[in-house]
């Protein structure tokens, strides 16, 4: 009662997340290139790539550190094996795509809330996503057939992924410190990313 007590009046997981990574969220929007006037072919194939070279690893660290509370469907959400899929139908072969360069500073995912604010930067891009795939197909007439499915993940699904999973974090059991670990978590994950596209020169 007491831990309970303590917490009364303080913001929800959600409400923490969002506030937590709202100006890294809207920076790194600002530099992807996906409504840039100069995005060709060549720069998006660039960019999946780079997303490969995150999502790869950063999946693999979540999924395998054994620390994601109970009630997260990681066979159903796991994303880059659509990224693969896309980079096949951009021309790259197996070959090719294992020897992409990957991030290899990611955040660290030592203890369950941290994993689930990394989880909320990924489940949360799915949402970026339906937007940006309505701009690709236009300006490049990508579609998911063609190399677009990453931006189209959950297709139909995503609307009720993302609730599922709001609704996933909101029984989570999380005192005021574990909170803010989810926060830096979340925030490590924005900071990672970014760093890891810059230095992929696939950003404005």
């Amino acid at each position: 009662m007491h831990s309970q007590a303590h917490d009364v009046g303080a913001p929800s997981l959600l409400e923490a997340l969002r506030t937590g990574t709202a100006l890294l969220h809207v920076a790194l929007e600002k530099r992807l290139p996906f409504f840039s006037e100069r995005l060709d072919a060549d720069w998006y194939v660039r960019l999946l790539e780079a997303y490969y070279g995150f999502y790869q690893p950063m999946e693999s660290a979540l999924y395998d550190s054994g620390l994601i509370p109970d009630g997260f469907d990681t066979a159903l959400r796991v994303k880059t094996p659509t990224l693969v899929c896309d980079l096949n139908a951009l021309g790259l072969d197996a070959p090719a795509i294992n020897t992409l360069p990957r991030c290899t500073e990611l955040p660290t995912f030592n203890t369950p809330a941290a994993c689930l604010g990394a989880l909320y930067v990924l489940e949360g891009a799915t949402l970026g996503g339906q937007v940006l795939r309505r701009e690709i197909t236009q300006r490049l007439n990508v579609n998911a057939d063609n190399g677009g499915a990453f931006l189209n993940v959950y297709g139909a699904e995503t609307g009720r992924r993302w609730k599922d999973f709001l609704d996933y974090l909101g029984v989570q059991p999380l005192d005021a410190p574990a909170r803010q670990r989810a926060v830096d978590a979340a925030r490590s994950t924005f900071s990672c990313f970014e760093h890891w596209l810059d230095s992929q020169e696939v950003l404005l």
